[in-house]
């Protein structure tokens, strides 16, 4: 039995969440529905302007891990945060919801704990301006064998690969895993890091067990539709994934495709919802279910983070497995 069956690696991001309108959107120059990088000074702004909020321990593949430990995988998260009041925190509420956060925050280092000023509108989309901070020096130095390569599945991030040293830490920890027999993955992060990415993703496609994406991501790695999209990833990977923004999520894996309806609700944060279907279905592989179960449990799990605000889960995703008669 390997030490974790889950590890992610990625950016460890404190998210900061308020509700807000259109207009706020508009005056404040905010991209509404996308992640958009920030420096410093624009992330000082963005806070003040800020009603009431909330704080949570945040960044995509972290969610998926908080989920995966919720569901009792023994999981693993491969982040970096600074000694500061932030970084102390992050790392004390992964360990809360049962998630090893692998390495101690980082003394003295020049650069802040990250953190993401999401806005959430009354139709639920999240807008989301994040400041990289200490996260955009995550490297090879940052994975240890004893993680990485003990771990049966390993998931990760595709925004780490905006820097050369995540990158590196990101090739690094896939060898690890597979060398050990394990099953290494990504998450295409969304359409815009795709464009920045396309040649290496796309060989990621052909080496790595699964890929994850949304139907935008799949478009944009390819450059064509849809249909054309799956059929050539369907060639080259593994296993892959794609979510459809309330359309059924398709799976495929060689000749096998399967379909698997979502589960509709109306959302209230559509913050994490994709975390939380990669949590889901993370949980359904390693627990050796059907692809098509695998699936189902993704989609209940992002069905239940989108009914609030916040991107880690508030019920007990292992009752409504099994009130679908899932596990």
């Amino acid at each position: 039995m390997k030490r974790f069956e889950v590890v992610g690696i990625g950016n460890a991001i404190v998210d900061v969440i308020a509700e807000c309108d259109e207009d706020f959107l508009a005056r404040m120059r905010i991209g509404k529905g996308i992640m958009q990088l920030i420096e410093r000074d624009r992330a000082e702004t963005l806070y003040a302007a800020m009603g009431e909020r909330m704080q949570a321990p945040g960044g995509s593949v972290a969610n998926t891990v908080a989920g995966t430990a919720a569901l009792g995988l023994r999981a693993g998260f491969i982040g970096r945060v600074r000694d500061d009041d932030l970084g102390r925190y992050y790392a004390g509420a992964m360990a809360a919801e049962g998630a090893a956060f692998v390495n101690p925050p980082v003394a003295g280092a020049e650069l802040p704990t990250s953190r993401s000023m999401i806005f959430v509108s009354p139709d639920g989309e999240r807008s989301m301006n994040t400041y990289l901070g200490i996260s955009s020096e995550l490297g090879p130095e940052d994975v240890a064998d004893d993680v990485a390569g003990d771990c049966d599945w390993l998931f990760l991030e595709g925004y780490i690969y905006d820097k050369p040293k995540g990158k590196e830490a990101f090739q690094h920890a896939a060898r690890l895993c597979r060398a050990a027999g394990g099953k290494a993955g990504i998450a295409l992060s969304d359409p815009f890091c795709v464009d920045r990415h396309r040649d290496d993703f796309r060989r990621l496609v052909r080496e790595l067990d699964y890929v994850i994406g949304n139907q935008s991501e799949w478009e944009s790695l390819y450059q064509c539709d849809l249909s054309e999209a799956l059929e050539r990833a369907a060639r080259d990977a593994g296993v892959v994934v794609c979510t459809r923004s309330g359309d059924d999520v398709v799976l495929v894996r060689g000749d096998e495709v399967t379909q698997v309806p979502v589960t509709r609700v109306a959302p209230v944060d559509a913050t994490g919802a994709g975390d939380l279907f990669a949590a889901g279905f993370l949980y359904g592989m390693a627990r050796g279910r059907p692809l098509a179960v695998a699936g189902r449990m993704g989609c209940i799990a992002a069905a239940e983070v989108i009914g609030h605000f916040g991107a880690r889960p508030e019920a007990d995703l292992k009752a409504l497995f099994a009130r679908d008669g899932l596990d």
